[in-house]
């Protein structure tokens, strides 16, 4: 006569938890990134102690959590039922009937606090401890994580809704995420670039703390709930950890499907809730947002048709997608607002990308892994359970992010792509979200409809206690290769040069070490940071420092509003009009200051100031798109002359393999 629900908390309680939480989750991770910053702790790149004491801390927090949650099961399979005469578990009509369960409360309180910040010991066991040694994140500051890192840096000189590149214009890339980042910064007394980590670490675990007292107040039990949030968290670490933004809304999706389902069926409260959730992820990741909305909107159609028949389900979605719509516009409204009003602007290549996993369908479930054999448990529980109208709520979105990603395939066909390869995160979180529910109901109901005559109490009891201790080996045996999942990222953090010009495993760092030279050269003349426009190909100097760009990162990432073709087609002109009619120095400044945008005040280029000959290089980044790599970068030559025979104009000076060429009182 186990109940499924004896956790069921009330709506208050749900959110003072996902308040504390989050908060808590937060926290402690923060609290860990200062003890450990405070370490001396091998590099996880040329030693094995780092590994030894991340496993460490995965096998304990994966065992405390076991123990309690066994204990806590236990206790509810010994407890008396007062309806325990009744043939059947207890009336929905009362879900927060109080259960005659006798426990500790200590107890209680320690099994809440651990199934809360569990998700969050996982990060600082995973992550923190590999990362330990470096100042920077995971991939340190290669491809994507370039222009991640230039967002968090300017996001940290300023509050408004500023593009991480262009001047003077409203960011097109969410900056949801990169303010909340640049305010941490800015609360920790560090750069952008440098919170990044802390930053990354922190939204996750909170994120995933999060997720315990939202699952629940779906499912009712804690042990489900927690389950779920500590699966969400391995599958996220190791499918996109480098990608903070996307693994939050991500994190959120499974229970977004049944919110849907509770609010479209009536509910005001998962309304709001689900209201909530779209809009601030808007703010943060547009694609999976998109995903999840979509996935909404099929549920409404089909839960109105089959459930419903009156317009009650659309009238709920009217008011989440108005709502959400609102909430995002906080986002979006400053970059929206520019282009109806007319600012030029160029045509997003974006969803310009196409590697071999956006060109197959996923099929998780047929993986040779722990999270394989979970998403298969769970594609089978979706299909004998497709009565339960939650469970048709879960498989109704599974099935829209799967047509999201043909759709994408066919997408092709126009030119472009809705970036499927990304929705197989949603699609792996939902089949394992689905596979944590069915070994949940297999253990309340399964064993006794199978053979309800063989099995006593005692047996059920011990029988509970094998099938945790199973789930906890299986889940240290995935928990504990995270960092091998993530060995290529954790090298690059430690094998980049941050920042400061140092590389964390204590080798040579590359180029970066002349940063700061340049940075004084720059500010020498009078320039500040936040205020000078450059023109190079080094975009790591920007990441680090907030220089404003005169061209973007590439394309993909770069601000329509911003006309990357057309600064690209202008910056070729001027290298190659250096070298013919622009050769002479006023001529080549006039066609600088006949420019739309406002013209660099600084050139760093590749050269050398005793070899004028070759010329000094940088490069210019092209959209190849239907090719795989998507980006091609072809090198462009600036004539020496019309920098160095300008004295007056410009202050040349050989940094490194660098040459800074700083506009003189422009």
């Amino acid at each position: 006569m186990e109940d499924y629900t004896s956790d069921l908390v009330s709506r208050k309680a749900t959110v003072a938890g996902i308040i504390a939480a989050g908060l808590g989750g937060g926290a402690f991770v923060l609290l860990a990134w200062f003890v450990l910053r405070l370490t001396s702790l091998p590099a996880f790149t040329t030693s094995n102690v780092t590994l030894a004491l991340a496993t460490a801390g995965t096998v304990a927090t994966i065992v405390v959590v076991g123990v309690l949650i066994t204990l806590w099961l236990l206790d509810e399979q010994r407890a008396p039922r007062w309806w325990a005469s009744k043939p059947k578990a207890l009336p929905a009509a009362e879900p927060d009937a109080e259960l005659e369960i006798r426990r500790p409360r200590w107890r209680v309180v320690l099994t809440y606090l651990v199934s809360y910040l569990s998700p969050a010991a996982l990060m600082i066991s995973t992550t923190a401890i590999p990362l330990s040694a470096t100042r920077l994140y995971l991939d340190g500051v290669q491809v994507d994580q370039v222009f991640r890192t230039q967002f968090l840096t300017r996001m940290a000189t300023t509050w408004s809704n500023a593009d991480m590149n262009y001047l003077d214009l409203p960011s097109y890339y969410p900056l949801g995420w990169f303010w909340g980042g640049g305010r941490l910064a800015n609360l920790l007394g560090i750069s952008g670039w440098e919170v990044y980590q802390p930053w990354a670490m922190i939204s996750i675990a909170a994120a995933a703390c999060m997720l315990v007292p939202i699952w629940q107040r779906l499912t009712g039990s804690l042990a489900v709930a927690t389950g779920i949030a500590l699966v969400s968290m391995c599958v996220v670490l190791v499918m996109s950890p480098e990608e903070p933004y996307g693994a939050i809304v991500a994190l959120g999706a499974p229970a977004a499907a049944l919110l849907a389902r509770r609010a479209l069926l009536g509910s005001w409260f998962s309304s709001v809730a689900l209201t909530l959730y779209l809009g601030f992820s808007a703010t943060m990741y547009t694609l999976f947002t998109g995903a999840v909305a979509v996935s909404v909107v099929v549920i409404a159609l089909i839960f109105t048709l089959l459930h419903s028949r009156t317009l009650k389900p659309l009238l709920h979605l009217t008011v989440i997608g108005f709502g959400s719509i609102f909430i995002a516009l906080v986002a979006w409204g400053p970059y929206l607002w520019m282009v109806v009003t007319g600012h030029p602007h160029s045509a997003s290549t974006a969803p310009d990308y196409l590697p071999l996993t956006g060109a197959q369908i996923p099929l998780p479930f047929l993986a040779p892994s722990i999270i394989g054999l979970l998403c298969l448990i769970g594609l089978v529980y979706l299909l004998l359970r497709i009565v339960d109208q939650d469970v048709q709520a879960m498989a109704i979105a599974l099935f829209s992010f799967y047509l999201w990603a043909l759709a994408s395939m066919v997408a092709t066909l126009i030119g472009t792509t809705l970036l499927g390869f990304r929705i197989d995160m949603l699609i792996v979180l939902q089949l394992s979200t689905a596979g944590v529910l069915a070994l949940a109901e297999l253990r309340l109901v399964g064993i006794s409809r199978l053979y309800p005559d063989r099995f006593s109490a005692k047996v059920r009891r011990s029988m509970t206690t094998i099938m945790v201790i199973i789930l906890c080996a299986s889940g240290v045996h995935y928990a504990q290769n995270i960092p091998i999942e993530n060995q290529t990222a954790i090298d690059h953090a430690y094998t980049n040069t941050d920042g400061f010009g140092e590389r964390a495993d204590r080798y040579a760092p590359d180029a970066g070490r002349y940063y700061a030279e340049i940075n004084e050269e720059i500010s020498a003349q009078g320039y500040v940071t936040e205020d000078t426009v450059m023109l190079t190909d080094e975009f790591n100097l920007m990441a680090f420092n907030p220089y404003l760009g005169f061209q973007g990162f590439t394309s993909h990432y770069a601000n329509p509003l911003g006309e990357f073709e057309e600064r690209n087609s202008t910056i070729q002109g001027w290298a190659d009009g250096s070298w013919d009619e622009l050769s002479e120095p006023a001529d080549f400044l006039g066609a600088l200051e006949q420019s739309p945008w406002r013209a660099p005040d600084v050139f760093v280029l590749r050269g050398d100031l005793e070899d004028q000959e070759s010329g000094w290089q940088t490069h210019l980044s092209e959209d190849i798109y239907p090719s795989n790599p998507n980006i091609r970068y072809r090198a462009i030559q600036f004539n020496p002359d019309v920098f160095l025979d300008s004295p007056q104009e410009w202050k040349v000076s050989q940094i490194g393999p660098f040459v800074v060429a700083t506009r003189v009182n422009p």
